[in-house]
């Protein structure tokens, strides 16, 4: 059956996507570029030349590359061995460890830095207390590559870990329990199939801690500083704190080069999972639990020791640095104080302000988010030519988005807004909506993905019967899908106000005073010496987040499937 779009609500909700798509998707990056190659109106290669001939430029770039490569690939090992270890063998409690194991995910980058720094410097207060300490004066271990590279994979193990386990469980079952039927071990059921099945998730997996540490800025900006080794997103922020608006024609090429990386590295990726896909039939099933007999407490006592080790660490030390008087005093009676928590709570107006900011600005764009990636699924999936293109490019738009770092972004929403919008002539810039809207471009394809693949599950049908029985784009939306998919929408919705409710990376150079997020107003105080207010005002939106994701877990047990990421 083939259709046409009729006059009326699709055709208004089509029009809306091609102006969202064009105002927040395409003008920001095409300014970008068009600033970078033709900063006086007219094409030149010279900027462009002069940054790849830059020695800055390209130890940058070389940074970059190497750190993401390296810890994208660490994080791709423990994270997958995280995942079979729980998916495919019969160790207690899986449903805290989850939560666990995804717990670092939630938490800001930059928060996770200053909580690794704290842990295990010289001037650690709970190391100095336990007398474990390093000599005073010497180098931290983590302002080195190797710090960086092993933070930002501890960082990005859980992204590895979440679409593992979704691969691991969307296997049929038949297929281990044939093997083992047969006689295979369990190890020659992992190798021969099981591994080789998972092969496009281990990419896609790779693919997004890659992106991920491509455009980390909170933990290659507090390690790689002070060790001189300065990644791309480090290397803009830079320019932009130390010579403001001025360097933007500059700053747009080495974005400009950062944006090409990312997305040119998003692209074989997709070409090598697509490559290894391998169709399967039969419906998915929870994995063969295999039985680890007596060996099943060594494996869980490594599995609560990595844990422990990545959460309960950090977290101690980062509390414990938040107690103490001053920096590098240990922990004792004497020196324990609540002040710092009093300061940043009670004395400084900017912390209730960054938390309120962030929960409008994350808020806002995760529902503008869920509203869109309805309307967008509904329209990729429909019969009509028209239709599947502008969803269909909407979602690609989403996917480029995604992959372009986000201090990229800002630079593009920098360069597109900082003039005032014509017509009303008012300025985006220097205002909460222009943090809440890069945040509707940075996350649309989180939003998008468990939509669209619940609308991938529904039958073409429903919308002919609706058309058929006279109900209108409005209702057959209202009644008929967004119901079926809220799940799914409620879950992208989720994910993303957790993902920008802490972010630092976007919104690092769009803040201004009286717009503080929180991720900023934490940055701003580590970077300003003030490390004992940075630990307390980490301690707080780390202890807010869990809570959140608590709340959420147990609405979860009342909700339909799906709805909340990270329970089953």
């Amino acid at each position: 059956m083939r259709t046409s779009v009729r006059p009326g609500g699709e055709a208004i909700a089509l029009a809306a996507l091609l102006l969202i798509a064009a105002a927040l998707y395409v003008l920001p990056l095409a300014r970008l570029f068009a600033i970078g190659l033709a900063p006086d109106g007219a094409l030149s290669l010279g900027p462009l030349t002069e940054a790849l001939h830059s020695r800055a430029t390209y130890a940058a770039v070389r940074n970059s590359l190497d750190s993401a490569f390296c810890s994208a690939l660490a994080a791709t090992l423990v994270g997958t061995l995280l995942a079979l270890v729980v998916g495919f063998t019969d160790v207690r409690a899986k449903g805290l460890v989850v939560f666990l194991i995804l717990l670092p995910m939630m938490i800001p980058p930059h928060v996770t830095a200053i909580s690794w720094i704290q842990a295990l410097g010289p001037s650690s207060p709970l190391l100095r207390s336990l007398g474990l300490a390093p000599e005073l004066g010497s180098t931290h271990p983590l302002y080195s590559r190797e710090g960086v590279i092993l933070v930002l994979a501890l960082q990005h193990t859980p992204l590895v870990f979440l679409v593992v386990r979704a691969a691991l469980r969307a296997q049929p079952r038949e297929l281990t329990d044939a093997a083992r039927i047969a006689g295979a071990s369990a190890t020659r059921v992992l190798r021969r199939i099981v591994l080789p099945l998972l092969a496009p998730a281990l990419l896609a997996g790779f693919g997004l801690a890659f992106v991920a540490a491509l455009g980390n800025f909170g933990i290659a900006a507090l390690l790689g500083l002070p060790a001189r080794y300065v990644t791309l997103p480090v290397l803009i922020w830079q320019r932009m704190a130390s010579f403001g608006v001025g360097m933007l024609p500059k700053v747009a090429v080495i974005a400009m080069i950062m944006a090409v990386v990312a997305v040119a590295a998003v692209t074989v990726l997709s070409l090598l999972q697509r490559l290894g896909r391998t169709a399967l039939t039969g419906p998915p099933r929870p994995p063969l639990a295999i039985r680890l007999g007596r060996g099943r407490w060594v494996v869980e006592l490594a599995l609560w020791g990595f844990i422990a080790a990545v959460l309960a660490l950090p977290l101690a030390s980062l509390l414990a640095t938040a107690l103490v008087r001053t920096y590098g005093l240990p922990l004792t009676l004497a020196t324990i104080t609540f002040d710092n928590f009093a300061e940043i709570l009670v004395r400084q107006e900017v912390t209730a302000r960054a938390f309120l900011n962030s929960s409008i600005a994350a808020g806002t764009a995760a529902l503008l988010l869920a509203g869109l990636a309805v309307v967008a699924s509904h329209a990729a999936g429909g019969r009509g030519p028209v239709r599947r293109s502008i969803g269909g490019g909407l979602a690609l738009l989403g996917d480029v988005t995604y992959a372009v770092p986000g201090i990229v972004l800002s630079i593009a929403f920098i360069v597109a807004f900082i003039r005032p919008l014509p017509v009303v002539g008012v300025s985006l810039y220097n205002t909460l909506l222009i943090i809440a809207l890069a945040y509707v471009t940075a996350f649309l394809a989180i939003a998008l993905k468990p939509v669209s693949a619940a609308f991938a599950q529904l039958d073409p049908a429903l919308d002919d019967a609706a058309r058929i029985a006279g109900a209108g784009y409005g209702r057959r939306m209202l009644h008929i899908f967004a119901p079926l998919v809220a799940p799914a929408a409620a879950s992208g919705a989720i994910l993303v106000f957790l993902t920008a409710y802490n972010e630092i990376t976007v919104s690092a150079l769009l803040w201004s005073a009286g717009n503080e997020t929180i991720g900023t107003t934490i940055f701003n105080y580590e970077d300003g010496g003030y490390t004992t207010l940075a630990a307390a005002m980490s301690a707080v939106t780390v202890a807010a987040t869990v809570v959140l994701m608590l709340i959420l877990d147990r609405m979860g047990r009342h909700l339909p499937p799906g709805t909340v990421p990270w329970r089953d």
